[in-house]
This record gives structure tokens, C-alpha cells and sequence, in this order.
């Protein structure tokens, strides 16, 4: 059995070298991963740079794909489900780091010149599945009134409603029809005056350049044509990150968790317990120092390094330092 995995991903390769000696796992870095490259592999484990599609696996022996990543736009699901290949996501996975995350921009956006003056701030926090319930929650706790909205489930408050009453909007949905650009011209015209967007769910979500109109201050992690960022955007950002706020160590380990235990169940191999594995880098805990803003500090300044910064972004911990 042979398994192509991005480079970038985790614990896996040692594992597996450990654990299943009889498996051949081949890292690549995510540009390397081709049609030839992948051609005798029955396994891929990729993120979200690797476009899963006809070009990827016609012809090939592939006959699954894990993604250890939330989202799975990036993969041609009804390709896959017309040639018998199986194809996997990891929901939940990094949700309570992207929550950390969110909790981060709220308090630098409390200790700012945004600093909201409303003695009752209310979030609506759009797309309630693993990561907007936790936001939610944890926005409760910080003393926030919280309207929900959940467009694919068709659930919560009218987003119109939400865009009337909320200091703060924090998007956590998939990327598809329904939700592209589902922050647009009319929804930020609703929205209060200041009121802060944010952004950590997929580029597309959020329409930049109305955005960029609005005048409204926004906060970006996720941002349309990664890694070409719009630059403009970019600059005009409040805080502004490199697709990162779920890369925690706790939420790598989680999806490299969820891909094997697929692999495993599917192939009838020993399930492998990652708990056992350390990151091999360093790790920023959280140490109460604005980091977000240190972050976007360095992206502003070399956005032509978006890919590079996200690569080697130093995973933080999910645990308090």
C-alpha cells in the first residue's frame, strides 16, 4: 500500500514509518503532488493547496482522499464519488483554535482606537457548526449578547437583523453557492456604522472589494485568490492573517488523528494514537501579548510572502501559558 502526503501535515509520516512498516509513505511538498507523482498511490492526505480533481486522479490508483483540513472545496467531491474513490474532511478539527483565534481579535479590538462603547456589545457570529458554537460560547462568557445565523441550515436570526444590531460579525461557514460572497453590498450597507467583519471562515465569503468600499473595519485570515492577496485589502485590514487561525498543535494532531483513523478503518490496519507524538517545531502559547497584531505587522509587510509566513507560522497551543 503506498500513501502521497503533503509535507506539511504532521506527525503522520513518522508515525506510519513506525506503525505500519508495510506502508510506503512518500512526502511531498504541495506543488510536487501531480497526476505522475500520485499515479500508484492508493492513498493522498493533502490540505487545502492541493486541487483534488479530474487532472489530479484520472488514471490513477488512488482509492482515497483525506484532507486534514475543515473544509473540503478544494476537492472534486462528485469526481471522486463517480470513480468509487472514497474522500474524507476532518470537521472539528482545529474549531477551538479558531475560536482562540476569534477571541483574540475580539480583545484587541476591545484594547483599540475601535474600542466598542456600547455598555451592551452584541456579535452575531454567522455559520454555527463546530467552530461558531464554540465562539459563541465563549463570547457569552466575555459578556457579549450573541444573535446567531446559520444560512446553509437555515436556522437563527435574519442576517439583516444581525447586521442592524451587531458591533462585531464573525463568519464560520463553508464555502459554496449559498454562502460565496455572502457578505456583500447589501448586507454591509444594513450594517451598523463601525461595526468590525471578520473573516477566519474561507476566502469568497466575504466580498473584499465591497468591502474595502464599506469603510467598514474588517479582520481577514481567509482571503480570495490565496495566495495573491489583494494588497490594497490587505493594508486597509484592522489585524490580518496568512490562513492561520486554525493551526494550533492540539488541531494538527486532531486531523492527522481524523485521516488515519479513516485509513486505517478503510484498509484494516491497526489504528495508530498520535497522542504519542510530539511537534518537532516550536510553539507559541498564548501569553496574553497582542500576537494577532504582531502578525499582521508581518504580513503588511511582506505579502508577497503569504505562503511562506503560513508555512513556517510557529503553531500555537490551545492550552493557556
Amino acid at each position: 500500500m503506498s500513501i502521497v502526503i503533503d509535507s506539511h501535515i504532521p506527525f503522520v509520516v513518522e508515525a506510519v514509518r513506525k506503525e505500519w512498516p508495510d506502508v510506503d509513505i512518500c512526502p511531498m511538498k504541495p506543488d510536487e503532488i501531480d497526476n505522475v507523482a500520485i499515479r500508484n498511490a492508493e492513498v493522498l492526505i493533502v490540505r487545502t493547496r492541493t486541487r483534488v480533481n479530474a487532472d489530479l486522479l484520472a488514471g490513477s490508483n488512488v482509492k482515497m482522499v483525506c484532507t486534514a483540513t475543515i473544509g473540503f472545496d478544494h476537492i472534486d467531491t462528485a469526481y471522486c464519488e463517480a470513480h468509487g474513490i472514497r474522500w474524507m474532511s476532518c470537521p472539528g478539527c482545529n474549531a477551538q483554535a479558531v475560536c482562540d483565534y476569534i477571541e483574540e481579535a475580539i480583545e484587541e479590538i476591545q484594547n483599540s482606537k475601535f474600542k466598542i462603547q456600547n455598555s451592551s456589545p452584541t456579535i452575531g457570529v454567522v455559520g454555527v457548526g463546530h467552530v461558531g458554537s464554540l465562539v459563541a460560547k465563549m463570547a457569552e462568557r466575555k459578556g457579549y449578547k450573541v444573535l446567531l445565523n446559520d444560512p446553509p441550515k437555515g436556522i437563527g436570526i435574519f442576517l439583516d437583523f444581525i447586521a442592524q444590531k451587531c458591533d462585531i460579525i464573525t463568519f464560520h461557514v463553508p464555502l459554496d453557492k449559498s454562502t460565496y460572497h455572502l457578505c456583500d453590498e447589501v448586507l454591509l450597507s444594513k450594517c451598523k456604522p463601525g461595526a468590525m467583519i471578520i473573516n477566519a471562515a474561507r476566502g469568497g465569503v466575504v466580498d473584499e472589494q465591497v468591502l474595502l468600499r464599506s469603510g467598514h473595519p474588517y479582520i481577514l485570515d481567509t482571503w480570495e485568490n490565496e495566495p495573491a492577496i489583494n494588497k490594497e485589502v490587505l493594508q486597509k485590514a484592522f489585524r490580518a492573517s496568512m490562513h492561520i487561525a486554525g493551526y494550533s498543535v492540539e488541531g494538527k494532531r486532531n486531523a492527522s488523528q481524523m485521516c488515519l483513523d479513516a485509513i486505517a478503518a478503510q484498509f484494516g490496519l491497526p489504528r495508530i494514537d498520535l497522542s504519542a507524538y510530539s511537534y518537532p517545531g516550536s510553539v507559541s502559547k498564548h501569553s496574553g501579548e497582542p500576537w494577532l497584531a504582531a502578525v499582521t505587522t508581518q504580513l503588511k509587510a511582506h505579502p508577497e510572502q503569504f505562503e511562506n509566513l503560513r508555512k513556517h507560522y510557529p503553531l500555537r497551543s490551545d492550552e493557556p501559558a
